[in-house]
């Protein structure tokens, strides 16, 4: 079910008026629960089963990593199990391909298993719960306090399966997540903070990257054989552009429709086209990836306490890993080598300072010779997500080259890229320059009027619906 589309407003809607009826405020943990299942098997009604089962494996071994007699053998099963799921259905078809015969047996079983929506995202969030219940939990609460295992199962389920962050993320805490789980009332919701995430989300979502996709669509192979060097790099940055809107979009829809529910979800995005460093970059962009990757990865190889060797390779396995989660292609894994190869890189070269570049006392710009840097370099590796097959990424990067004066230099019907991406440049610009005067007095202070213009092109500019980029993941 689409973000963006009428039957998710319409299931939200009535979501809210049963959840918000006062007869049933002791039930709303149940009506956002039958909420979500309704979500998840309107695309996925046979793959609905899995997810249950994911949340029940998740419920019983992080209750026993917490309160069981062999904690640690709990936790460790459960995370085997998520990561056994998330191998099976997700991979299986990627190591049949490499590595088996396709035609029958095994390897035929593996290449027909679906790939269930949200996967990536929802084992994630149960490896999460596990590893945070055998960590947490060494203080061992009375018999007394403890919650009963139906409790905690039912908490557990809610977590893994709420539909706003279930598909995409954002990957929320768990004990942040459970925290908040209780009686909700229509009253507390704060309108203004959602309805500026919603608008902004869906701006983002269906005027910005769903008008990009119909022009971006030329760097498929071959269709960007025959465009020319300027066409080709004018939708490498409008698809780099293209993929922050779908995303950023997305997690702000989530987070502002968990909010109508009384729930906080954590930020996802924090402006990361002005990174001037890729260490930067990867505090900016899907931060709650970023950050599930540094605390149950990077630190548990050994961060960077180990010498600076060590240091490398745990940054180049953990971006490896990253980018392999992005997908079942060994494409994914090259755009993830791609990232770590950056961060160890600059790492040597620049140690950790805030610009990965420095010409002497022009700090101004350094500053701004980095943010392109960073930009260029991190838009050329989305040519991964553009074109899976590595050969044909290659291919088009040679084509930047070769295609120069060969055809026209940029094709007029590919400009309103450059339309559509102004609004996330002003975007991005904007908060850099928020502390301006001028900006907080003539812009900040009037920005319902910039809401107004944002909803009105959603409702009149708005591309053709698409799926989000990330729900493949």
């Amino acid at each position: 079910m689409l973000f963006n589309s009428w039957i998710f407003v319409g299931l939200v809607l009535a979501t809210m008026l049963v959840y918000y009826l006062p007869p049933l405020r002791r039930w709303q943990v149940y009506v956002l629960l039958v909420a979500s299942f309704l979500f998840y098997a309107y695309d996925s009604p046979g793959l609905l089963l899995l997810l249950v089962a994911s949340g029940g494996v998740n419920a019983v071994s992080s209750y026993g990593a917490m309160y069981g007699r062999r904690r640690r053998l709990w936790a460790t099963a459960g995370v085997v199990v998520n990561l056994g799921l998330l191998a099976l259905f997700k991979y299986g078809g990627l190591v049949s391909a490499s590595f088996l015969d396709t035609s029958s047996g095994v390897g035929h079983l593996l290449c027909m298993l679906p790939l269930p929506l949200g996967i990536s995202f929802y084992t994630f969030s149960g490896i999460s719960l596990v590893v945070d219940a055998y960590k947490g939990n060494g203080r061992q609460e009375p018999p007394a306090m403890r919650p009963s295992l139906v409790e905690h199962a039912r908490k557990t389920l809610l977590y893994i399966s709420f539909f706003p962050k279930l598909l995409a993320g954002p990957i929320a805490k768990s004990k942040d997540f459970f925290s908040e789980i209780g009686a909700k009332d229509f009253g507390k919701i704060e309108w203004t903070p959602v309805f500026k995430a919603l608008v902004t989300g869906y701006f983002l979502k269906m005027v910005i990257a769903d008008n990009l996709k119909d022009f971006t669509f030329w760097m498929a192979y071959p269709y960007f054989e025959m465009r020319g060097t300027g066409s080709l790099l004018l939708m490498v940055f409008g698809y780099s552009f293209q993929m922050l809107a779908d995303f950023a979009g997305y997690s702000l829809i989530a987070i502002g429709v968990a909010a109508l529910f009384g729930y906080r979800l954590p930020v996802n995005f924090n402006f990361p086209y002005i990174a001037s460093s890729f260490r930067e970059f990867w505090k900016r962009w899907h931060i709650t990836l970023s950050q599930f990757l540094m605390e149950y990865l990077y630190i548990s190889l050994g961060g960077n306490r180990k010498g600076k060797l060590r240091t490398y390779l745990n940054l180049l396995l953990t971006m490896m890993l990253g980018g392999l989660w992005h997908g079942a292609a060994w494409s994914y894994l090259v755009w993830g080598t791609y990232h770590g190869l950056c961060l160890v890189v600059e790492r040597m070269a620049c140690g950790r300072r805030a610009d990965c570049i420095r010409i002497g006392h022009w700090r101004r710009l350094s500053h701004w010779l980095s943010i392109s840097l960073v930009f260029v370099m991190v838009s050329f590796g989305w040519l991964l997500f553009m074109l899976p097959d590595f050969s044909q990424a290659l291919l088009y990067v040679k084509c930047i080259f070769t295609n120069y004066g060969s055809v026209v230099f940029v094709d007029p019907k590919l400009l309103p890229i450059g339309i559509y991406a102004t609004p996330v440049v002003l975007y991005h610009a904007l908060y850099c320059f928020r502390e301006r005067a001028w900006v907080r007095r003539y812009v900040l202070r009037f920005d319902y009027v910039i809401y107004g213009i944002m909803l009105f092109l959603i409702l009149t500019n708005s591309g053709s619906a698409s799926r989000f980029v990330y729900f493949q993941f």
